[in-house]
């Protein structure tokens, strides 16, 4: 299994041990090249989303990563990564890929001092850990188009998935923790 893990800033190196771990190949998407040796499946890591939105521009990745998703490339978005893919955000100066059928709030749980971490049940997947680096989270899913809540912290929810979509407000590759990217793998095995 080849996975493409976006490296244009945030936690792209975790991410790909995360991979290994799990004997999936995990490689750095940083231009257009890069994409161009095909993959099973999309990682969008955490980072400051507006800025991931316009070096994505500036290196010629929007658009074909927009389509590759668009026709059904396995996507897990973390933080930055769920921003990414949600139709709307509250909050945001540019739009990202707008491919999930969910509402975000950009930074919704204010300023990085303001990061924690937490344990929650997960569906499928029984309580894991989360760690919440000025986060987002999702403020409303639209189900009737196939949205589905993975999980939720506090009220708010933090996990979606739609198709072959999956988004965290959290980083699930920081701990010692593999089961959302061993979830994430299972999609793309099954893409």
């Amino acid at each position: 299994m080849r996975i493409g893990v976006l490296a244009l800033q945030g936690a792209f190196n975790e991410h790909i041990s995360k991979l290994r771990e799990l004997d999936a190949e995990g490689f750095e998407i940083r231009k257009a090249g890069d994409i161009r040796s095909g993959m099973d499946g999309l990682i969008l890591p955490g980072g400051e989303s507006t800025v991931m939105s316009r070096l994505l521009k500036d290196f010629y990745l929007f658009g074909p990563l927009a389509a590759m998703i668009r026709e059904g490339l396995p996507v897990l978005g973390t933080c930055a990564g769920l921003l990414l893919l949600a139709k709307s955000v509250k909050n945001e100066g540019a739009p990202g890929f707008a491919t999930m059928d969910i509402e975000a709030i950009r930074n919704a749980y204010g300023r990085q001092s303001c990061s924690f971490y937490t344990e929650e049940q997960f569906e499928g997947l029984g309580k894991i850990p989360m760690t919440f680096i000025r986060a987002p989270y999702i403020e409303s899913v639209d189900a009737a188009a196939g949205v589905r809540i993975l999980a939720v912290t506090g009220g708010r929810i933090v996990a979606a998935k739609q198709g072959n979509q999956v988004a965290t407000a959290f980083h699930p590759e920081l701990g010692d923790d593999v089961s959302v990217h061993r979830f994430f793998l299972d999609i793309a095995e099954h893409a």
